[in-house]
């Protein structure tokens, strides 16, 4: 029997995120307690920047030609462009972290209680959440490279795990964080299990696990619709659950309202662009052959998933829900990139190169946005219910402009990174024959832009209450989140092209295996 082969190199940006973890775990078993924090932050910052470099590295180097790890991993252009991505948003993403009024002192206490109260009076803080986060970003990575559908799950788990634990972290509203983290950890085993189950059975259709091969099967094995039909449905649950498209969207605004702030940030970017990836993966390569039969339920998911995400976004008083309804919808706009799929390769390209452009553009402005959340902030801590949010633009202008302008880049207006966004992704759905899915979209861009403009008016044409919101001084870490994100709203928004094209090259080369 002949040894594994693994291709470290191509593997390395995975590999470093992963050591730099357990990493984590070993300062967490042996370094003093006052020690931990000053480690964790080099740690992680430099693993998710070395990573980034190696990313770069590979890219110069040429995009591989084949599957890395015996297959399992797939190392392709699409591949490289969403683990930089990634990269990037967690890196901000993390640096929203160094706060340490995000977290409670200590989770296990019962909340309000005489043990709670004495560890916030010592001043303990659980570094925990670095190491955790490092695991969930290092899931974040394997899931949409996963050439095989096992791999697969095991990112999905790896991914999901740590990301259950610290929604239930929060400092303030505490019993509020743990439902949050409750119900996403009892949805999410759900939606593990449909994937799993899926699984099962498209392997029992195809006799076989990896992606290319399921693929292939389609074309060749006959009397077994029904493992097949069923398998893929079942898998689809999965990582629609994950995308947050409805009709499996109910968990994200319960989570996004009560997970703590930074948590919040990385899940709307990181997890998003990761899920896409692994759901592109599966309907392009292993049952991209099966369109006809998938295109149609994808269509009503995307008309469904951007609807509801822009009409209950209306009936929200609360800024993190306002903002997880957001994101539900422009889910479903990427959805309409998904079902752009034809015959013809340079069409696929196109979708995928839109995809992932508005994938990146979508998650910077997102951080940005909840940056901005936590400097927000009342007797109780952060300043949730959105009439508090009244008035800001007269006690803080420009604070409250930033706002405004990474709100109308989620609203698709010109010269945002978000319009150009949009954009791509309509014209590939057109160009694939989905005009009135693009109609769909435009009209329910239009009623998101409602409650975007809404916010606006009542930050700028509010007085504010005597007793409003403070907006704190921020950290190195959050107003440099705020500043890299605005840039980058605003640089996207006019020059978008540099990074269109490497989202086209990228493309380019899912197809090729």
């Amino acid at each position: 029997m002949n040894a594994p082969t693994i291709e470290y190199l191509q593997l390395a940006p995975l590999l470093t995120v992963f050591g730099a973890a357990i990493l984590g775990v070993l300062v967490e078993a042996f370094a003093p307690r006052y020690l931990r924090r000053a480690m964790h932050i080099p740690i992680t910052l430099l693993s998710l920047a070395g990573a980034f470099a190696l990313v770069i590295v590979q890219t110069v180097k040429g995009v591989p030609t084949k599957p890395s790890a015996m297959g399992a991993v797939a190392v392709d252009g699409p591949t490289l462009f969403i683990w930089g991505t990634i990269l990037v948003l967690a890196f901000v993403s993390l640096l929203l972290l160094n706060d340490e009024d995000h977290f409670v002192p200590a989770a296990a206490a019962v909340p309000g209680s005489a043990e709670e109260e004495r560890a916030l009076i010592e001043g303990n803080v659980h570094t925990e959440v670095y190491p955790l986060a490092l695991f969930a970003i290092g899931g974040m990575l394997l899931f949409p490279a996963s050439n095989d559908l096992l791999i697969m799950f095991v990112a999905l788990e790896v991914m999901s795990l740590p990301l259950y634990l610290l929604c239930g972290l929060a400092r303030r509203r505490r019993l509020l964080s743990q439902e949050s983290a409750m119900k996403y950890f009892l949805l999410g085993a759900f939606s593990s299990a449909f994937f799993l189950y899926g699984t099962a059975l498209l392997y029992g259709f195809a006799g076989s696990v990896d992606l290319a091969k399921i693929g292939t099967a389609l074309g060749t094995v006959g009397g077994q619709d029904a493992l097949l039909y069923t398998g893929a449905a079942l898998l689809g649950v999965g990582l629609l659950f994950k995308i947050g498209a409805a009709p499996f969207q109910s968990w994200k605004p319960d989570v996004y309202q009560g997970a703590p702030t930074p948590v919040t940030a990385l899940m709307a970017s990181g997890t998003l662009v990761a899920a896409f990836g692994a759901l592109l993966r599966v309907f392009w390569i292993a049952l991209g052959n099966l369109d006809w039969d998938w295109s149609g339920i994808m269509w009503g998911v995307a008309i469904l998933t951007m609807v509801a995400g822009a009409i209950l976004a209306i009936t929200q008083t609360d800024i993190k829900r306002m903002l997880a309804y957001s994101s539900i919808a422009h889910a479903g706009f990427l959805l309409v990139g998904v079902v752009a799929i034809t015959a013809d390769p340079k069409q696929n390209a196109l979708a995928l190169s839109a995809i992932l452009f508005y994938l990146a553009v979508y998650g910077i402005t997102t951080i940005g946005a909840f940056a901005i959340v936590t400097m927000v902030r009342d007797a109780g801590g952060e300043a949730w219910h959105l009439s508090r949010w009244a008035g800001l633009g007269k006690r803080s202008p420009k604070l409250a402009g930033l706002f405004a302008f990474f709100l109308l880049a989620f609203a698709g207006i010109p010269l945002t990174s978000g319009f150009f966004g949009k954009y791509a992704v309509f014209q590939a759905a057109v160009s694939g024959g989905a005009l009135p899915l693009v109609v769909v979209g435009v009209v329910s861009s239009a009623i998101a832009a409602f409650f975007y403009v809404r916010v606006i008016v009542l930050m700028f044409f509010s007085d504010p209450a005597p007793d409003g919101p403070s907006v704190v001084l921020p950290s190195w870490g959050t107003a440099s989140v705020v500043g890299f994100a605005a840039l980058a709203t605003v640089v996207l928004g006019v020059f978008p092209q540099p990074v269109l094209d490497l989202a086209q090259s990228a493309a380019g080369s899912l197809f090729v295996h």
